[in-house]
């Protein structure tokens, strides 16, 4: 049976915690108690953050109305958390899962960057089926740092974490300015715009912007050793497959799970994908809009001529937003609004209507 990790604290420690939460924002239920997976299991190099991240969890989990189940069993020479760990693999099936308002991966890898086939990974056939299923099934996943680090033989995985991008290289850790791209999401809203960090800063397989939902992008002129030039993706999220995914690059360093900026960071990943709260956009991008629309735009000749008007809008939108022309792009999605509704379909009016806060939270 699953059981619930409860943590004492001391006195210090709670107030630390109170301290990060009080820079969040507040639970949209918060009397509605819900349940979360930490994944900290590892089959190669093991980061000395993970049990960190663990316990700050734990304690975001206490002051925010969340309880916190763990996997980390030990492998090999990684030696887990055994006071923590359940009994055995919670990837039994995603019904099981399904307990999980969200499932936190916390640099859990596994070696298989050499891409052999062969090689065990983090998830076996069973227990991904399993996970597959909960994120299919409206689950929720947050990646910390090295999440993109694991699965490298499993694309559906690389495209959870965001865009397929994968875990490549770091150069020496150091001081860099990260820079928030959208300001108004929930996991954002806290942060300085020029938000200076030591960590270990990742360069990845390719750049996910086109698949994904930037909300953080690293400044590669203040540091040396980065590799992916003047757009630099950070941290993101996505609407995936009915789930939702957030990805945190930063917290390679011990010091980042006291630090109450990043925690409350992370905790408005954690209930964002929860399902909590709700803002900025919802993670929305131009390409889910334009798939949803290309779904709808099949079995009559009226909703193909509709959805191809409202298509025309939504590429103009985009240009204009990566122009940086936000207020323009805003304004074009409006149009856009008014005619979706003549296919009668709340999703696509929907996914628009956060398009539209996305980018006009963008211009103000």
């Amino acid at each position: 049976m699953k059981r619930s990790v409860k943590l004492a604290i001391t006195a210090a420690c709670a107030a630390g915690a109170t301290l990060g939460v009080g820079l969040a924002a507040a639970p949209a239920h918060a009397d509605d108690e819900y349940r979360v997976l930490v994944v900290g299991e590892t089959l190669g190099f093991r980061h000395s953050h993970i049990d960190e991240t663990t316990h700050a969890i734990i304690r975001l989990g206490e002051q925010n109305g969340f309880e916190v189940d763990v996997w980390d069993p030990p492998q090999g020479r990684s030696p887990g958390q055994p006071e923590l760990t359940l009994p055995s693999t919670p990837f039994t099936s995603a019904a099981d899962l399904s307990e999980y308002a969200t499932i936190i991966f916390a640099s859990p890898v596994d070696a298989t960057n050499n891409l052999d086939p062969a090689r065990p990974r983090l998830l076996d056939d069973t227990e991904l089926a399993a996970f597959q299923g909960y994120i299919r099934g409206g689950g929720g996943y947050v990646g910390l740092h090295a999440a993109t680090d694991s699965m490298h033989t499993v694309p559906w995985y690389s495209e959870l974490t965001g865009g397929g991008a994968r875990f490549l290289n770091h150069p020496a850790q150091q001081t860099a300015t990260m820079r928030v791209e959208n300001p108004t999401h929930p996991s954002t809203s806290m942060l300085p715009s020029e938000w200076v960090r030591f960590d270990e800063w990742y360069n990845f397989t390719t750049n996910p912007r086109d698949d994904v939902h930037v909300l953080i992008t690293l400044d590669e002129s203040t540091y040396s050793g980065g590799s992916m030039g003047a757009d630099h993706p950070i941290a993101w999220c996505k609407n995936f497959e009915g789930g939702r995914s957030w990805y945190e690059g930063a917290g390679h360093v011990d010091a980042s799970w006291s630090d109450p900026v990043f925690l409350s960071h992370v905790l408005g990943g954690i209930q964002w994908t929860a399902g909590i709260v709700a803002g900025g956009g919802d993670c929305v991008t131009f390409d889910e809009v334009d798939d949803l629309l290309t779904d709808l735009g099949t079995g009559s000749v009226r909703n193909e001529k509709l959805a191809g008007d409202v298509a025309d809008s939504i590429q103009s939108a985009e240009i204009a937003a990566d122009s940086g022309d936000h207020a323009g792009a805003a304004a074009v999605l409006r149009q856009a609004k008014g005619k979706a509704h003549g296919m009668q379909d709340d999703r696509l009016v929907s996914k628009i209507t956060d398009l539209i806060e996305w980018q006009a939270g963008l211009a103000s």
